[in-house]
């Protein structure tokens, strides 16, 4: 990828880009429930990337488990309808959810290839702790086995590439890997702040990746996920939620490595007001209901242009 050099270098780097640079991909993470919690069905889908598209202009999401809510059943056929690619998941924490979704994926994945950008195998498992690396790169495997002709990886936070933990993967001949990194839940301040330490994450993980492989040739990265909460959202540290700072965030971080050729995926599309409150690691209780760049009936939050110039 053409950011692999130029990466290690961003923490101190000013950011220019040259004219001929080849700018980063970017996609939206995705979830399969409406705003009262039930299932999405095709149509439901249909709207969500007619919003995306015209908001952003991207025609790429991402989603976690490909049998929650019948995902890959309703999403891929609407993705055809839309001209839209769909990197599908698998939660494979516990067996039952791994074969149901392995299941969703060989009986659709073959109806909709063209559809389908990749899959991943795990979202933040090894940061979780419910896998080790061995066993999340046998189910990899498993998977890879089941899908020939598909890519298939897995998505993890940045600390977990760049300490040593995934290294049975990437060594095991991944060559799909999405590094999660949010600077928010690193307490940083939406301005420099946020961006250096996004930058720096992901500088540190591509950086571990390239050095146990020696070459990136034949590898894609992108970061996972990031975002910002919007008004309404819980503040962590000196991370403020507002729309305001989701769109500096935005602009100053994301729309940033993107110019560096970095693909990243924003977390997320729309709100999802059915989600519980969470307890982070500080035992703080915490919203999730206000991570979408859009709100949850489509609409453009006031104050944010998700389109990078």
């Amino acid at each position: 990828m053409r950011a692999a050099i130029t990466l290690l270098a961003l923490a101190a780097a000013p950011l220019t880009v040259t004219a001929d640079a080849v700018k980063g991909q970017l996609g939206w993470a995705l979830g399969t429930k409406k705003p009262d919690g039930t299932c999405k069905y095709q149509a439901d889908y249909e709207a969500d990337f007619d919003a995306i598209s015209s908001q952003t202009g991207s025609k790429l999401v991402r989603g976690y488990a490909a049998s929650d809510c019948n995902c890959a059943q309703q999403i891929l056929p609407a993705a055809k309808s839309k001209g839209f690619q769909v990197i599908l998941g698998v939660w494979p924490d516990v067996d039952d959810s791994f074969n149901a979704d392995k299941s969703a994926l060989t009986t659709y994945v073959p109806q909709y290839k063209d559809q389908v950008y990749g899959v991943t195998v795990g979202s933040e498992a090894l940061y979780r702790k419910s896998l080790t690396a061995d066993a999340l790169l046998s189910k990899i495997n498993d998977i890879k086995s089941s899908l020939p002709g598909v890519k298939v990886g897995t998505a993890d936070s940045w600390n977990k590439f760049a300490d040593g933990t995934a290294d049975p993967i990437i060594n095991g001949g991944v060559t799909f890997l999405l590094a999660n990194a949010f600077a928010f839940w690193q307490g940083k301040n939406a301005d420099s702040g946020a961006q250096y330490t996004f930058f720096d994450d992901a500088q540190q993980a591509l950086g571990h990746i390239q050095g146990l492989r020696g070459s990136l040739d034949g590898f894609e990265f992108w970061v996972g996920e990031t975002g910002w909460p919007t008004d309404g959202g819980s503040d962590y540290s000196a991370a403020k939620a507002g729309n305001s700072n989701a769109e500096l965030y935005f602009r100053k971080s994301v729309c940033a490595l993107l110019d560096w050729g970095v693909n990243v995926f924003y977390f997320e599309a729309f709100d999802e007001p059915w989600k519980p409150v969470s307890v982070g690691d500080n035992g703080v209780a915490a919203d999730e209901t206000h991570w979408g760049a859009m709100n949850a009936d489509r609409s453009l939050k006031p104050g944010l242009s998700l389109k990078c110039n």
